[in-house]
């Protein structure tokens, strides 16, 4: 044991997702979590937390024990019996969650999402253009990174070029959270109710003239005579702007501050431009695995939970910390390095999109996204660093990543 080693096991064990510490690394608690305390319980904030993977992996699976109703945040305002008004189907059980889930599947088909792929490699190129002509030095967060998902999201749901920037800027107010601040803040509450708002008026302009997007598509869907009522329409686009797009705005900044630490990776996957896919593909799941832009969702504990000699109570709020799941020791070898030639085998045990019946409806379109616009970066750059001095993150308890990434690139 070395006399860091020796020091931590000294300190007390603190798990508080609102701590920006926290929040800047969360990777060292949660090894300590594993190894000390697998369920693990905050009295300050009322939760318990799972971080093994083998834990998390049932647990994703078991609706009899944890059940979503409460919604999946931390947040004390988020979590209640109306969470699905702002979550849709993600904050529901079954047969709620399936009723609605199927009839959204109709509408949000892997057909739509594969058809997506000449608007997002249109787009991809749009943004690259506009950043590469200032290189050197861009930033590639709010250049590339924050605009993409939301206009691959905002053209799918018929959301106006003009009105673009505004719903990124209140989609990012929802997430944010100050420094010492233990629920959605004003801010936040205040821009979820626009979001609503704006997404009701333009349910009603389908319903006058319907169109080709997503949003037509939903108001069309239909099984056996059974159809979305608006709230459920809405909430469902209220979660594609908030989870869709912030997870994966994250997930493209992540991907370029980790291979940037690792020189020789990084000249593995930009040495191939006219074929960048079997380097591309491993460095997204490396990035989520290594650090997933969902940190961690929450469940309610429909029965007791008696695991590690730990009994966490009927009623209780639980966080799944996906997060790290994915650095488990039992599962994946040097869990805490990055490395894009971690084993397929491994990569396939990732946890971040969830599993079972909540498993990410948009995990298809996440990674469509990410292949394109890596892809597309490995055509047009040879080489690029991170200013790591410079970046910011942005501060959330369950979603990890930056709201600025200064980086500088060589153009091929």
């Amino acid at each position: 044991m070395t006399l860091t080693d020796q020091h931590a096991a000294l300190e007390p064990l603190v798990f508080d997702p609102y701590d920006y510490a926290v929040q800047d690394d969360p990777y060292p608690v949660y090894a300590r979590l594993r190894a000390e305390a697998p369920l693990y319980y905050n009295p300050t904030h009322d939760f318990w937390a799972l971080s093994r993977h083998a834990d998390i992996a049932a647990a994703v699976r078991d609706d009899d024990t944890f059940s979503n109703a409460m919604g999946v945040s931390l947040d004390k305002s988020a979590w209640n019996k109306d969470a699905h008004r702002v979550m849709s189907f993600l904050a529901m059980d079954p047969p709620r969650q399936v009723r609605l889930r199927s009839l959204v599947s109709r509408a949000f088909t892997p057909r739509r999402v594969r058809e997506l792929e000449p608007q997002v490699q249109a787009l991809a190129d749009r943004y690259l253009d506009a950043a590469l002509a200032s290189a050197p030095e861009f930033d590639w967060i709010t250049e590339f990174a924050g605009r993409l998902p939301m206009d691959v999201i905002s053209e799918m749901m018929g959301v106006p070029e003009a009105d673009r920037d505004e719903v990124r800027r209140l989609a990012d107010l929802v997430v944010h959270r100050e420094d010492g601040v233990f629920d959605v803040p004003a801010a936040g509450m205040e821009a979820a109710l626009t979001l609503v708002g704006y997404y009701a008026e333009m349910l009603a302009q389908r319903k006058r003239q319907p169109t080709e997007d997503l949003t037509s598509a939903l108001l069309a869907a239909e099984i056996d005579g059974d159809r979305l009522e608006d709230s459920e329409i809405i909430a469902f686009l209220f979660l594609m702007v908030v989870a869709g797009n912030e997870t994966t705005t994250k997930l493209l900044g992540n991907a370029l501050f980790h291979l940037a630490a690792h020189p020789d990776q990084l000249r593995h996957v930009f040495a191939d431009p006219g074929d960048p896919a079997p380097a591309v593909s491993p460095w997204i799941e490396e990035t989520l695995r290594h650090d997933t832009s969902s940190q961690m969702v929450a469940r309610h504990l429909k029965r007791d939970l008696a695991l590690h000699g730990v009994v966490a109570p009927a009623g209780s709020k639980l966080l799944l910390l996906l997060g790290s799941a994915n650095r488990d020791e039992s599962v994946f070898a040097d869990p805490t390095r990055f490395d894009v030639h971690r084993p397929k085998d491994e990569l396939g045990r990732i946890l971040s999109f969830g599993g079972g019946r909540h498993f990410c409806l948009g995990a298809n379109l996440a990674r469509l996204e990410a292949r394109v616009a890596l892809d597309e970066l490995v055509r047009r750059v040879s080489w690029f660093e991170v200013d790591r001095d410079r970046a910011v993150r942005v501060h959330s308890t369950s979603v990890r990543g930056f709201a600025s990434l200064p980086i500088s690139v060589v153009v091929r």
